[in-house]
């Protein structure tokens, strides 16, 4: 029997109560499998974890995380206490950083029995393939005469043949399996250098796939035709800040963010995957028990797909959509379960589906 040891970081807010409520889901979806376990070690990385040491993770976190298959985070964020960008900087994106996760997936699809506010538009499913390593979130900057009149803040953004061509390589790969066509999302008309580099590159990569379709759209344009027309995409590849922003809309459009998950992809395996939920930690509902665990479940299910049992992920996601389907959500999706009564329902759709 497989066993996977996987790393989890709750994290913040209502990241600690749908983060297990997704492992016992895992769990189940194990069981009925038979031929693969997961065995859990919890880290206490968190914004509280800063308050009391100063720092976001210890200074050997990232070779503790190396010794693990996987890893899968929950939501991060504590604004009111630690400013964002020493949350995000000194946990999520040194995870990703250091872990060379240069992909960044997060799937969108209208779930069945979910009122999204597009239906009218029919059934949509797609996946944007994020850049994750470089682009506008390069470290490359400062800040000049601070406090000054004429403080001023500078912001590189670096673009590399090598990380655009990888993100592509692998949107042509998964449209090649899918609908068959690969949307780049671009500026070029307003953006200099950058946009009309990546464009370059995406006609090249393009290339070596003759039988995917390809066009490139301006973000603000697909940006609005994401609400206008969404069953029109199917493969979405984007630069590291306008693939987080089509990201949010993806999920604003399934009908909740809560739902949206991820995976930061290390393609080469030579270091753990980390998956989860786009949300945040959301402190507004933290200790409500009302928390939408989808977005959780769903990364989970993504983690299943990358450790090789696929099949095991789509009954996951049937379970899901059943699960919605029946009525059982949570506040934000327009009803009145709690986070428990949702895992508990998606675990006996799961259970159901043990014989198949």
């Amino acid at each position: 029997m497989n066993k996977y040891e996987i790393a989890v970081i709750p994290g913040d807010g209502v990241g600690t109560e749908v983060t297990p409520c997704a492992m016992r889901v895992l769990e189940a979806a194990a069981d009925i499998h038979g031929g693969f376990r997961f065995e859990w070690t919890v880290f206490p990385w968190s914004c509280r974890y800063y308050l009391q040491h100063g720092k976001m993770m210890p200074d050997d976190g990232i070779a503790t995380l190396q010794n693990f298959s996987q890893i899968f985070l929950g939501a991060v964020g504590m604004p009111q206490l630690v400013p964002d960008h020493v949350s995000l900087w000194g946990l999520l994106i040194k995870i990703r950083r250091e872990m060379k996760q240069a992909l960044n997936i997060r799937p969108a699809k209208m779930l069945r029995g979910l009122r999204s506010p597009l239906r009218e538009h029919g059934n949509f499913d797609f996946i944007i393939v994020r850049e994750n390593s470089e682009g506008e979130y390069s470290e490359i900057g400062g800040r000049l005469h601070r406090q000054e009149d004429d403080e001023m803040a500078v912001q590189t953004a670096v673009f590399t043949k090598k990380a655009i061509r990888r993100a592509m390589q692998y949107a042509f790969e998964l449209a090649s399996g899918r609908k068959g066509l690969v949307t780049s999302a671009t500026k070029s008309n307003g953006i200099t250098y950058s946009m009309p580099f990546w464009d370059d590159v995406f006609r090249q990569t393009a290339a070596d796939w003759p039988d995917v379709r390809r066009e490139s759209v301006h973000i603000d344009a697909l940006s609005a035709f994401l609400v206008m027309k969404p069953q029109h995409f199917d493969v979405i590849v984007a630069s590291n800040l306008f693939g987080d922003i089509l990201s949010d809309l993806a999920g604003a459009i399934m009908g909740s963010i809560g739902i949206a998950p991820s995976a930061n992809v290390n393609a080469e395996r030579a270091h753990p995957s980390m998956f989860e939920p786009v949300h945040g930690s959301a402190p507004d509902i933290a200790g409500k028990g009302i928390a939408n665990p989808i977005g959780q479940i769903w990364s989970g299910k993504m983690m299943l797909d990358f450790l090789g049992y696929p099949e095991i992920g789509n009954l996951l996601l049937e379970a899901i959509e059943e699960t919605v389907a029946a009525g059982v959500t949570t506040p934000d999706l327009g009803g009145t379960a709690n986070t428990a009564e949702v895992t508990d329902a998606v675990i006996q759709a799961l259970k159901n589906k043990g014989g198949r």
